[in-house]
This record gives structure tokens, C-alpha cells and sequence, in this order.
């Protein structure tokens, strides 16, 4: 389970997350919802390593990862799309997920020059790159140099590179932001193949309510970054709080 007790962050006299105390289940996919400037992406930023708290914690089960570094919470089980863009932009994007996979089953990311063994002695490493990249709808592109690619296959490729890394939880941030009609289809269904897992935690910070209503087992709620809501999909869209002062929508649109 991961856990947020009382984490805060101030810049300046401003407080932009404050005091949000949230957990997250194994098995569930947990929708992070409210308007522009609400704090969801900086609560993401917290959670993941990316800004140091002023006050609170984060825990995956029940190891403290308050301080850890980025890397260090994704060695521990949390992955973030976004942390692993571009890890190697000039390298094809079939090299790319060969080398998350091979640190995956390595153990550790730290073991840099082995990253860089002979891949005919590693084929099991290579068939896992393969269906990961028949996964995601990049096997066509697999030779192409990552920094090639359009900004649809990018994000796919963060997903694939997600998934090598196995964490015990998911975080996506606007997965389909920026991706046309015929692209944002094949995150989405990526991310109902990983609900399968039940041993997985996914959370989705995410603006289209469809894509919420379809996907989350729960939302919760972020207004000038304090906690305001959090249920079940039905029960926290249909307040009327919620769906004008939060989401934006009216009673009508989200019937």
C-alpha cells in the first residue's frame, strides 16, 4: 500500500499541497481530479521524489521513502511515466526497453556497465523487449532512434519502459495529453491491461472526465491543494461541489 500522511509542500508564503493524507490499494486505480492550479501534478511530484516535502511523509508498504531520491523510490516500487523519458534519445527504441529490462532483472539500476553486455547472451531479455514493444504498438518503430520519434510514440515508449521496470505502482500524469484521436486509445487500453494485476496500485492524474468515469475505481478530489473529496467515481461526481467548483462541469454535462 502507499501512503501519504499529512504531506505539505510551501513555496514561499504559498502552500501548494497541504496536509493531503491518502493511501492506495493494491488492485484499485485511483483518479486524481480537480481544476488547473489544484495541486495534483505537485502532489505527483512529491509522491515520486521529484520535490522534497516540507512537512509529511510517503510510505510503500510501510518503508518510509521520505528522502529518498527519485531513483531510489523507483528501485522501491514507484514508477512515473514521465521520470523516464528520453533515457537514451539517441539510442533505437528497441535498445531503450532492452536496457530497462536487462536493470529490471538485474536487480538494480546501479550496475551500469552491465547494462551494456552482449545482448546475444541475454535472448530471454530480448523476447521481453519484443512483447513489450507488441504491446504498446512500437514494434514497427523499433529501430527507429528514440529522439525520432513524434510526441504519440513517445509517450507510448514512457509506458513501455514503465512496464519493464515492473513497478508495484503506476503513476500517469495526463497520459494522453498532446496525443491525437487515433494515438490516445492505445495508452488507455495499456492501462486497463495493467487494472488486470490486481497486485498493482495505478494512480491517474487525468482531466477528461470520461476517461476517469471509464477507468477509476475511485477519485479523489484536489482543490488549492487541499483534499476535498475522495469516493467512489459516482458518489464524488455527482456532488454538485465537485462538478462546479472543482471540475468545472455542470449538473447537466456530467449526468
Amino acid at each position: 500500500m502507499l501512503e501519504t500522511r499529512d504531506l505539505t509542500i510551501r513555496f514561499g508564503g504559498h502552500v501548494a499541497v497541504n496536509a493531503v493524507s491518502c493511501s492506495f490499494a493494491p488492485g484499485t486505480l485511483t483518479a486524481i481530479v480537480g481544476p488547473n492550479g489544484a495541486g495534483k501534478t505537485t502532489y505527483f511530484n512529491l509522491i515520486s521524489g521529484q520535490l522534497k516535502a516540507s512537512a509529511g511523509t510517503v510510505s510503500l508498504d510501510g518503508r518510509s521513502l521520505t528522502g529518498m531520491a527519485p531513483s531510489a523510490r523507483t528501485r522501491a516500487g514507484l514508477g512515473r511515466a514521465f521520470q523516464l523519458t528520453n533515457l537514451f534519445p539517441h539510442l533505437t527504441v528497441l535498445e531503450n526497453v532492452r536496457l530497462a529490462v536487462q536493470a529490471t532483472r538485474d536487480g538494480t539500476h546501479r550496475r551500469g556497465l552491465k547494462l551494456w553486455s552482449i545482448w546475444s547472451d541475454h535472448r530471454d531479455l530480448v523476447a521481453r523487449a519484443d512483447e513489450i514493444l507488441t504491446q504498446v504498438a512500437l514494434k514497427a518503430r523499433e529501430h527507429d532512434a528514440v529522439a525520432s520519434l513524434p510526441h504519440g510514440d513517445q509517450r507510448k515508449l514512457e509506458v513501455a519502459l514503465l512496464i519493464a521496470l515492473e513497478p508495484k505502482v503506476f503513476m500517469f500524469d495526463e497520459p494522453t495529453a498532446g496525443m491525437n484521436a487515433a494515438e490516445a486509445p492505445v495508452i488507455l487500453d495499456l492501462i486497463r491491461q495493467l487494472k488486470q494485476d490486481r497486485s498493482k496500485t495505478i494512480l491517474l492524474v487525468e482531466h477528461k472526465m470520461d476517461v476517469v468515469r471509464e477507468l477509476a475505481d475511485r477519485i479523489i478530489v484536489l482543490h488549492n491543494g487541499t483534499l476535498v473529496a475522495d469516493g467512489e467515481p459516482a458518489e464524488v461526481i455527482a456532488s454538485p461541489v465537485v462538478q462546479e467548483a472543482y471540475l468545472g462541469v455542470s449538473t447537466k454535462e456530467a449526468a
